[in-house]
């Protein structure tokens, strides 16, 4: 009986997430729901308390990186570095495609996908038509690589956050072990997405980009000392917001200082109301794993870190982040994954973060570009279409790779 509540709540936050209108916020749908839960006895107010007590370290660190994109973006730090790419691409499609994957990448890693999605996919796809060349492929190389390249680093997106107490790892232990399965994922992103877009990076650039602003220093210097900042807290144990969060006081102290910019442009930045999301999110999915998802979800999840077993629990995320969105289904595969140790946790990671390449419903952070994108977004058959081609293969490598790095 508990599960048919809990799960209709499930589908209308993810709904309304989806769809993303003003009127029907989702933390409207996930705060009320997640508290009718308890109300009824659906969940345990103790329970929903050390849910939300567990989630908000995690959401109060993305509310941090949020904050911290935003300053980068606001410094010029993507509008110089898509200028830089374009200027180093002469004339070739092809070369501005290869360096359009590695700026992808790198920003999904260090600033988080939704930086990608959100930030970087609009720029790309203008830089792209200042060339005068088709936008299309560079636009899906910053939505692939949004999910793709986010399986690097603890911080680099919140399915990652939300795993990386349970793998016991440190951060540079972490981001060690993903390092050889990220290369490949982006490895063999570049060369599907080039192979299926051969027809648009065909050709010359008639328009190349022969000028480039100048470099926000600032922006890269405190960027780069915050991702080295990860790495030297983890071995003293100091939670990462702390780096970040001194990122974001020296960025942001210096343009509220200088009048650039104003505290309601940092508090919408925050996005606080997904922050409430996903803890409201957090309970409504406690709910559902109570009623039995958890018991469906021990039965399917293979046994043992051989290669085998490794592709199946990948296979096995990647399928329910396309089902039910990639978060939620990182907060219910997480507690049942912990038994299997670090291996089972990262291969469902990557099941999480490449698997919704194949939806839309797949990866909040997919939405998110296709919304950046406006009109232009392809249509819900066309991105599977070109799923379908990627998703598989990346999946299978990225899956090897984790099982070499862990044998090593």
């Amino acid at each position: 009986m508990i599960a048919v509540p809990a799960g209709f709540l499930l589908v209308g936050a993810l709904w309304a997430a989806v769809a993303g209108s003003p009127r029907v916020p989702a933390a409207a749908v996930a705060v009320p729901g997640a508290l009718l839960l308890a109300a009824v006895g659906a969940v345990r107010w103790s329970d929903a308390g050390r849910t939300v007590t567990e989630l908000g370290p995690t959401v109060g660190f993305l509310v941090v990186l949020l904050v911290l994109a935003h300053l980068a973006d606001a410094e010029g730090l993507f509008r110089w570095a898509a200028a830089v790419t374009a200027r180093r691409a002469g004339r070739s499609p092809r070369r501005l495609f290869a360096r359009v994957v590695v700026v992808a990448a790198l920003v999904t890693a260090v600033l988080s996908l939704d930086a990608t999605a959100v930030l970087l996919t609009p720029v790309v796809v203008a830089t792209a038509a200042r060339m005068r060349v088709p936008a299309r492929p560079h636009a899906y190389a910053a939505g692939h690589l949004a999910n793709s390249a986010s399986l690097l680093m603890p911080v680099s997106n919140l399915t990652n956050l939300l795993a990386f107490a349970a793998t016991g790892l440190s951060f540079v232990s972490f981001t060690g072990l993903m390092l050889g399965p990220t290369l490949v994922a982006v490895g063999v992103e570049y060369l599907l997405l080039r192979a299926v877009f051969r027809r648009d990076l065909a050709g010359t650039v008639t328009a190349p980009v022969t000028e480039a602003p100048p470099a926000p220093v600032l922006a890269l210097v405190v960027v780069g000392l915050t991702v080295a900042g990860f790495g030297v807290a983890s071995a003293l144990g100091v939670p990462p917001v702390v780096p970040a969060a001194m990122a974001v006081l020296v960025l942001g102290g210096r343009r509220l200082l200088t009048g650039r910019s104003r505290p309601r442009q940092l508090l919408r930045a925050a996005d606080l109301p997904f922050a409430a999301f996903v803890l409201g999110l957090g309970v409504i999915v406690l709910a559902v794993r109570q009623a039995g998802l958890d018991r469906l979800l021990t039965a399917l999840l293979p046994d043992g870190h051989g290669l085998v077993a490794l592709l199946g629990v990948a296979a096995l995320a990647a399928v329910l982040a396309n089902v039910v969105n990639n978060l939620p289904a990182t907060l219910a595969l997480v507690p049942v994954a912990t038994a299997g140790g670090a291996p089972v946790l990262l291969a469902v990671l990557i099941g999480v973060n490449v698997g919704p390449n194949l939806t839309y419903v797949g990866s909040l952070a997919t939405l998110l570009w296709r919304k950046a994108l406006g009109s232009d977004a392809p249509g819900a058959l066309r991105f599977s279409a070109v799923g379908l081609a990627t998703v598989p293969l990346t999946l299978v490598g990225a899956t090897a790779a984790l099982w070499v790095a862990l044998k090593v």
